[in-house]
């Protein structure tokens, strides 16, 4: 790192060589800012705050339901979104019930689809997420004497990942695990040299001059770097061919790709990650099968941040393919196991101003979602981007008429378009901030599969690149991987 650019690792320099980027300025990784699609929507008129309140609580309670119902989505795809969210978007400022203007606020994540929550910031500046043992060098630490399917964790249990929210639940935290599989499978096959490794390195050198892998890169970090871009690459397929599929209609994901709809938006939309990208709550079903034959357990008896037993490791299959449960169809109804997060997750009130807000309240997760919008965020309502997309405006809903409430809030509003009009998944105003978000994110990063033609996924998942052929591999191979051990790291019971 001596000999590097002040603020630059290695693989910034052979990014910039690779890009043919000249100078440090240069924005990569993508501006971590937010900021509006559309304008600040401030709460406005006579109403008090407990009445906004309380009206806000009658909406979300049309919400509530105890009917499980199967949408067109896998179930793990709930949670494989929580992980992309993770990915792209941590705002560690603002707050329910104070103001505050997006474009203040630093996205922790660099908004790239380029799984720092995994890599970090690659060995040489997030040293303690890899393994230093001879022979194992750039693998990634996973796994405990006490479960070898578990994250690795320091001594207090915490997990040592690139984001300490995907440790949060055993279903994200074991999607978590299986990219770190993955990354270590791929590694052995770099160290055997095998067909496989030819294969993982044709892929990431796609588009780069090969003199730049030599010229760049040192060669203890080139076999690294090889798998680094091939998984990236292979995840960010996974995210727009099969991910986005799942829960938005193809026409707003086929426009997105044919037109920029927002050609001056921020790189991260507080529409977006307010409202668009939280679709993914009304989807989570109250219980799930994590092993085939077994019972069904409560979503929050699911719970994470600590040593996971080896009988807590799912089978992926039944989040994955053919034979996963399905999530719930995106809309208006939402599991009511979400309308009482636990006191762990949210254990007082909250308050707006000089309103306070019950505890009762503050643990509905859908009011959450909205007193953010209105309360922190202000982002337009539903029907104000409608407008701004000519798009057909859908009517108030009745519990916020009754209350002399006009606006839709935007959260609300694109699962009432889902609900609908879009069977299921995210269509119109929704569909499209959703789609396009993504589809920018891609489009501006000069490495993402958008920029680089020519590519198809390895054929070694299968005939098709799914997450259900990816996590197969992955539970196929991960105990095949090159001194195993060595990769251990976590308490031990005694």
């Amino acid at each position: 790192m001596s000999k590097t650019a002040h603020g630059m690792s290695r693989y910034d320099l052979f990014l910039n060589e690779c890009l043919k980027q000249h100078g440090t300025n240069d924005p990569r990784p993508l501006p971590q800012v937010f900021g509006y699609l559309g304008h600040q929507n401030p709460v406005t008129g006579n109403l008090t705050k407990a009445h906004i309140v309380d009206a806000f609580d009658a909406l979300v309670e049309t919400m509530r339901t105890t009917k499980v119902e199967d949408g067109p989505a896998d179930a793990g795809m709930t949670f494989f979104g929580q992980f992309i969210d993770h990915d792209i978007t941590l705002d560690t400022t603002s707050a329910i019930g104070t103001a505050i203007d997006p474009r203040s606020i630093r996205n922790v994540r660099t908004p790239n689809l380029d799984l720092d929550c995994v890599y970090g910031d690659g060995p040489e500046a997030s040293n303690y997420l890899y393994s230093h043992a001879e022979g194992t060098e750039n693998f990634l630490l996973f796994g405990r004497k006490d479960n070898p399917y578990d994250l690795a964790r320091n001594c207090k249990g915490t997990a040592l990942i690139g984001d300490f929210r995907n440790d949060e639940n055993i279903i994200v935290s074991q999607i978590q695990g299986a990219f770190i599989c993955l990354h270590n499978i791929l590694m052995t096959h770099i160290h055997e040299g095998d067909d496989q490794a030819h294969d993982i390195a044709d892929c990431a050198q796609m588009g780069v001059r090969s003199e730049v892998w030599h010229h760049i890169l040192p060669p203890k970090l080139q076999g690294f770097e090889q798998v680094r871009r091939f998984i990236r690459l292979h995840y960010q397929w996974l995210v727009l061919h099969e991910f986005l599929p799942a829960f938005v209609d193809q026409d707003d994901i086929d426009h997105a790709l044919a037109h920029d709809i927002f050609p001056d938006a921020p790189m991260m939309p507080a529409e977006f990650s307010v409202a668009g990208f939280r679709f993914g709550h009304a989807t989570v079903q109250p219980q799930y099968v994590m092993r085939k034959g077994e019972a069904p357990l409560d979503l929050f008896a699911l719970r994470g941040f600590g040593p996971r037993d080896p009988g807590a490791t799912i089978e992926l299959d039944q989040f994955f393919g053919k034979h996963a449960q399905k999530a719930l169809p995106v809309g208006t109804k939402m599991a009511e196991t979400l309308f009482e997060l636990p006191d762990n997750i949210v254990g007082s009130g909250l308050t707006w101003g000089e309103h306070e807000i019950p505890l009762e309240q503050a643990k509905k997760l859908g009011l959450r979602n909205i007193l953010r919008d209105r309360t922190a965020m202000q982002i337009p309502s539903g029907q104000q981007m409608a407008r701004k997309l000519g798009l057909h405006v859908l009517d108030t809903p009745k519990a916020l008429k009754e209350r002399h409430i006009d606006k839709t809030p935007l959260w609300f509003y694109l699962l009432q378009e889902a609900q609908e009009k879009g069977k299921g998944r995210l269509s119109g105003v929704g569909g499209k901030i959703v789609a396009s978000v993504f589809v920018r994110l891609l489009r501006e990063d000069p490495e993402s599969i958008l920029n680089l033609h020519g590519f198809e996924p390895w054929s070694g998942f299968g005939d098709e690149c799914t997450m259900a052929n990816v996590m197969k591999f992955v539970e196929k191979h991960r105990d095949h991987v090159k001194n195993r051990e060595d990769l251990y790291c976590g308490p031990e019971k005694h």
